[in-house]
């Protein structure tokens, strides 16, 4: 992309990234966040504990579950879900000054929540469903992960078939089985939704009109 189109205004997009757990997207999105400087992860709050590798207001924003009820319920969250027994949100207000900004921001969230965004900022959305190569690849990876007890790997085994039926709700539905060549079509992707008309329609008619002067 030359100078002048990454200078170029713009209306910022929100990039949703969903996926059974184990999938790949938490991966994804770090490395997308390492590698593009011009997009920025949205941290959601949740009641569930932390992991020993999450990090406070990073990873996400842990809450007690009576703080997050009184976000949810004096709307200041954009969407939210129960997952895991656990519930998960997006604060709105940090996304509605990105957006105003021109700036992007990364949203790591399940279909749930998902399909509330889709509702409330169709438009704004560009939407991308990680799916695992096999069942099997995709309990292993649970296992290697090391996170999680048995029994809690057996349901987020089962919860990942109802997840997967959502793969159709997105534009763009990928197969992780070599995680360079996943990344690779996101970044492409990214890229391409970037260049949209419609998310460039001021700063384009502003330099479209300095050439016709």
């Amino acid at each position: 992309m030359g100078n002048i189109d990454k200078e170029m205004s713009r209306r910022g997009l929100m990039l949703v990234l969903s996926s059974p757990s184990g999938a790949g997207k938490s991966t994804i999105a770090r490395n997308l966040l390492r590698d593009d400087p011009d997009i920025s992860l949205s941290v959601s709050v949740t009641t569930r504990a932390r992991r020993g590798s999450e990090i406070d207001g990073k990873d996400y924003h842990f809450i007690s579950e009576r703080e997050f009820e009184i976000m949810r319920d004096n709307g200041r969250l954009l969407e939210w879900a129960e997952v895991h027994g656990n519930y998960y949100g997006t604060p709105f207000d940090p996304v509605q000054q990105a957006m105003d900004e021109g700036r992007d921001m990364l949203f790591d969230i399940d279909w749930q929540g998902a399909l509330q965004m889709f509702e409330a900022a169709r438009a704004d959305i560009v939407s991308i469903f990680i799916l695992p190569p096999s069942m099997a690849e995709l309990r292993n990876r649970l296992i290697r992960r090391a996170e999680d007890a048995e029994d809690v790997i057996e349901r987020r085994l089962e919860n990942s078939k109802v997840e997967m039926q959502h793969w159709n709700e997105y534009e763009y539905p990928l197969i992780n089985d070599d995680l360079d060549a996943c990344f690779a079509d996101v970044k492409a992707i990214l890229r391409a939704e970037r260049l949209r008309r419609d998310r460039r329609s001021v700063g384009m008619s502003g330099f479209v009109g300095g050439l016709l002067k």
